[in-house]
């Protein structure tokens, strides 16, 4: 090994690890390998410019908490997520977007007709609709993870030192015996991602806004299909054309409108709606 040089190291560091030939681990380690060390050889990357790079990944290490994620962030920054998301839906399934920074596990567990907004100001929102499968039957039990930033923007999970409760208006339901889903809540608006780290250092240094439309975060699943993480996005509002985080496709954007006739619905609910949006969801299965 004593006659390694700038060429050969690549293949060098690639014989130290003793993987299953042929593994998927060892075709993602190498190919890990290949593309860092081309990049940094046709770059001609400086003891600074490493140095910047590892500083960079110890200050996403060094903000993050089990309630903000920055390296997840910045994979979602990067358009790393959106990738991801796009190879890995199933065909005829509801299309994945971005987990984002601020997922908890364990939400409570909502009743259907539930109101998530703890009478927080803003537009109160029916959000419903069924969730099928890929020929359209429906899911009864399929289980819905939900959660969201409020009407100024915020994720209460951004407020604990205030006194807000990290688990504000998230929420998990069950799919009743016709797949549908049903609750309120309040209407997010837009917001920034975390701008405070480093992420928001490399977004200013590439003179990058940092705003998100308004959404709905979800996480759905039922035995025998693949699970969905995705967004639902509003028709007509600021930022669907230049999401910071490329979450934004077509067939997530959703109308909505003013409430109208919603006793027709048959959904018992705890808070009248102002507003109404319909949303449906596939799942793909396993296989």
């Amino acid at each position: 090994m004593r006659d390694i040089n700038q060429f050969t190291i690549t293949d060098a560091v690639k014989k130290t690890f003793e993987t299953e030939q042929g593994s998927r681990f060892e075709q993602l380690l190498h190919g890990l390998l290949d593309h860092l060390h081309d990049y940094t050889r046709e770059h001609q990357v400086t003891h600074e410019e490493w140095m910047g790079v590892l500083n960079f990944l110890y200050d996403c290490g060094q903000i993050s908490t089990p309630e903000r994620h920055e390296f997840i962030l910045l994979s979602d920054v990067l358009g790393f997520s959106a990738l991801v998301d796009m190879i890995n839906t199933k065909g005829g399934a509801t299309e994945g977007s971005n987990l984002g920074p601020f997922y908890l596990d364990e939400a409570p567990r909502k009743q259907l007709g539930s109101d998530l907004s703890d009478d927080r100001d803003g537009v109160c929102i029916l959000v419903h609709g069924k969730i099928t499968d890929t020929l359209h039957n429906p899911l009864p039990g399929a289980v819905i993870d939900t959660w969201q930033a409020d009407a100024a923007g915020t994720y209460p999970i951004q407020e604990q030192e205030q006194g807000q409760d990290k688990y504000d208006l998230r929420g998990v339901f069950e799919a009743d015996e016709q797949g549908r889903f049903y609750y309120t809540t309040v209407l997010p608006k837009p917001y920034t991602v975390p701008y405070d780290g480093p992420v928001g250092r490399l977004l200013r240094a590439g003179n990058r806004h940092a705003w998100r439309p308004a959404h709905l975060h979800y996480i759905v699943r039922a035995p025998g299909m693949n699970a969905i993480t995705t967004e639902v996005f509003f028709e007509n509002m600021e930022y669907i054309d230049n999401d910071a985080v490329f979450g934004v496709r077509k067939s997530l954007i959703a109308k909505v409108s003013p409430a109208k006739d919603v006793a027709a619905l048959g959904y018992a609910l705890d808070k009248t709606p102002d507003a109404v949006c319909a949303f449906d969801f596939v799942l793909a299965p396993e296989g």
